[in-house]
C-alpha cells in the first residue's frame, strides 16, 4: 500500500511541480546568461554613446530581474493545470513582473536625466543653456515617473481578481478620475501644471539668482511641487511652484548672468569730482572682478547737505558684482579720507556771532548740522 502511494505521488501533481521547478531553474539560468551576453554586446556597440551607456548602467539590475521573471512566467504559462499552487504563483509572478517593468521604465527615464546633466554641466562660466535644459529635464523626468507609476499601479490591479474593476477604471476612466482628483487635490495639481509651465516657459531655472520676498538666493532644486531657494546665508526658502506663476519676482540671470552694481557716496560740495572719478577708474581697472564693460561715475543727486555720487560697475555675475562693490566702496572711502578728509560726512557745530539775548555767554546756542544720509 505504501509503495503504491509513493508511486502515485511521483506520477501525480507533485511530480508535475518538481518538473516545473526544474524547468523554471533552467529557464531562469538561460535568461540570466542571455541577459549578461546581451548587455556585454550592447556595451561594446555603445562604448562611446553616453545615453546608451548610462541606460545600461541604470537598467542593469531591474532588467536582470525582469528577464528572470519573464522566463519564470513562460514556464508557469506552459505548466500543467494540476501543478500545486499554480494560480497563486502565476498571479504573484505577474505582479512582480509589472513592478519590475515599472522600475525598469523609471530607471531608463532617470538614465536620460543623468546623461543630459553630464552633457550640460552647470559649473561653467556660461551655463545659461545648461540651466535651461537641466530645468526642463528635471521637471519632465518627475512628470514621466509619476505617469509610469500610475500606469504600473493600474496594470498591477488588473491582475488581481478583486481589484480588476478598479484597475480598469483607473486606466479607462482617467478623465473622470482626473476631474474628481482635481477637485480634491487642487493645490497638488496646480503645482503639477505650474511645474510644466515652468519647464517650458522657463521663468526660473536651476542656479538662477532670484529676489523672492525680499531675499536674495539661488534656485537649488525644482521638485514636482516646490522650489528650493538657497539664501545667501545658507538658509533654504521653500516656495510652491504655483507661487512663481501667480506672483512677480526678480530674476537676475533670466537672459544673462552679467549684472551692473552700484556704489553710492555722499560727499561735501568741496570734493573735486574729477579726481574722485580718476581714482575710481584706476581702482576698477586694477580689479580682477571687473568684466571691462561698464565703469561710470555720476553725480546723481544733491541737496542742502551735500551731493550724491553713483559709481556704476559691471561684473560677470551677481556674486562677483557684490564683491566688486565692496572692494570699490572700501577703496574710495580710504582715498577720500586720506586726501579730502573735510569732504566726508560729519557732525559740525556752527557758532554764530553773539546776539543781545546771549550777552552772558557771548554766543548763540550751538546748532548741529545734520550729516547726509549714508
Amino acid at each position: 500500500m505504501e509503495i503504491e502511494y509513493f508511486t502515485d505521488l511521483q506520477q501525480g501533481p507533485w511530480r508535475a511541480a518538481a518538473v516545473v521547478a526544474i524547468t523554471a531553474v533552467i529557464f531562469v539560468a538561460i535568461a540570466l546568461v542571455l541577459h549578461r551576453a546581451g548587455l556585454e554586446l550592447l556595451k561594446r556597440i555603445a562604448r562611446h554613446r553616453p545615453y546608451t551607456t548610462n541606460a545600461i548602467k541604470y537598467a542593469f539590475r531591474p532588467s536582470q530581474i525582469v528577464a528572470a521573471l519573464f522566463a519564470l512566467r513562460l514556464v508557469l504559462t506552459g505548466a500543467p493545470e494540476t501543478t500545486p499552487f499554480l494560480a497563486s504563483l502565476s498571479r504573484i509572478v505577474s505582479v512582480l513582473l509589472i513592478v519590475c517593468l515599472t522600475w525598469l521604465a523609471i530607471a531608463c527615464v532617470n538614465s536620460i536625466k543623468k546623461t543630459i546633466s553630464e552633457l550640460n554641466p552647470v559649473d561653467v562660466l556660461d551655463n545659461m543653456r545648461a540651466r535651461r535644459v537641466l530645468t526642463q529635464t528635471s521637471v519632465l523626468t518627475r512628470s514621466a515617473n509619476a505617469i509610469i507609476v500610475l500606469l504600473g499601479i493600474g496594470f498591477m490591479l488588473l491582475t488581481l481578481p478583486g481589484a480588476r474593476q478598479f484597475g480598469a477604471s483607473l486606466l479607462a476612466s482617467a478623465g473622470v478620475a482626473g476631474l474628481v482628483a482635481g477637485i480634491a487635490a487642487k493645490p497638488v495639481l496646480g503645482n503639477f501644471i505650474a511645474g510644466l509651465q515652468i519647464a517650458f516657459s522657463q521663468p526660473i531655472r536651476i542656479d538662477d539668482v532670484l529676489i523672492v520676498k525680499g531675499e536674495w538666493g539661488r534656485v537649488e532644486r525644482i521638485t514636482g511641487t516646490y522650489v528650493v531657494v538657497r539664501i545667501w546665508d545658507e538658509r533654504r526658502m521653500i516656495v510652491p511652484l504655483q507661487w512663481f506663476i501667480e506672483n512677480p519676482f526678480e530674476n537676475w540671470t533670466h537672459t544673462s548672468a552679467s549684472i551692473l552694481g552700484t556704489v553710492f557716496l555722499w560727499l561735501d560740495f568741496s570734493v573735486p569730482v574729477q579726481k574722485v572719478r580718476t581714482e575710481f577708474e584706476r581702482i576698477t581697472h586694477a580689479s580682477t572682478r571687473w568684466d571691462k564693460r561698464v565703469c561710470v561715475l555720476h553725480v546723481t543727486d544733491a541737496n542742502e547737505k551735500g551731493m550724491q555720487l553713483r559709481l556704476l560697475v559691471s561684473a560677470v555675475d551677481s556674486g562677483t558684482a557684490f564683491d566688486l562693490r565692496c572692494e570699490i566702496r572700501e577703496a574710495m572711502i580710504a582715498f577720500v579720507a586720506a586726501n579730502y578728509p573735510d569732504s566726508l560726512p560729519r557732525l559740525r557745530p556752527v557758532l554764530d556771532s553773539p546776539g543781545p539775548q546771549d550777552d552772558t555767554l557771548g554766543m548763540r546756542p550751538v546748532k548741529v548740522a545734520d550729516s547726509p544720509p549714508p
